[in-house]
């Protein structure tokens, strides 16, 4: 299987779902990760981007992914960027690398990007019949998902859990290389939190570890 994994920022992918994608590795599969922003030049310096891609590059070695690619949209100011073009940028992405499978952020995260992105792989990902993409499953970020506004709307209410038990250790070893946003506990993106919601979100399932996702849309032939 061929897997992309959308990230609006570097680290939420590992966030909301570095085990699922050390287990597809684990099985053979091929993981790309599309990260879609860099920081907004006036905000961010190349120094700090460079620091994050490479602490990305870092953690996606560990977890076995194929190929990162990075984008350059503007974080975080995708509500000023028109949808279209985001959209056509991943819909290219889509074409090239021929995934089956794809994990995006929720929609109803506090982050806007986050939303935006939600949006703009929809349009990408619509299923006509040239669209390599199958399966649309959105994962859950730590500091964005569980902070969204409570409304059922927004609310992330998981339909889809992956047991990722002997890949906890790989996710969290990979969290480590984001040394730049990782905080200390209680912080939600803290190394004792992301273990915490995994063990959570197992039990739920009755396995010692899982991630939890949405599943949008399940295309089987």
């Amino acid at each position: 299987m061929r897997v992309a994994v959308i990230a609006p920022h570097p680290d939420d992918e590992v966030l909301g779902c570095g085990g699922v994608m050390a287990r597809h590795t684990a099985e053979g599969d091929e993981v790309f990760v599309i990260v879609a922003t860099r920081g907004a030049p006036d905000l961010y310096s190349d120094e700090s981007v460079e620091r994050t891609r490479a602490e990305a590059r870092n953690a996606h070695a560990i977890l076995g992914v194929n190929e990162t690619r990075f984008l350059d949209f503007p974080a975080p100011r995708l509500d000023v960027t028109p949808g279209h073009l985001i959209a056509d940028a991943l819909a290219k992405q889509f074409q090239d690398l021929k995934p089956e499978r794809v994990y995006l952020p929720h929609h109803g995260d506090m982050h806007a990007d986050h939303g935006r992105i939600y949006h703009a792989a929809l349009v990408a990902a619509r299923p006509l019949a040239s669209c390599p993409v199958k399966q649309l499953l959105c994962y859950e970020t730590l500091s964005e998902t569980e902070w969204a506004p409570p409304i059922a709307s927004a609310v992330f209410y998981p339909t889809v859990f992956v047991d990722i038990a002997a890949y906890l250790p790989k996710k969290l070893e990979a969290m480590q290389c984001f040394t730049s946003q990782l905080k200390p506990a209680p912080n939600p993106r803290s190394l004792a939190a992301i273990e915490a919601l995994a063990r959570y979100r197992g039990s739920t399932v009755s396995v010692h570890a899982a991630e939890a996702f949405v599943l949008v849309r399940d295309v089987v032939r």
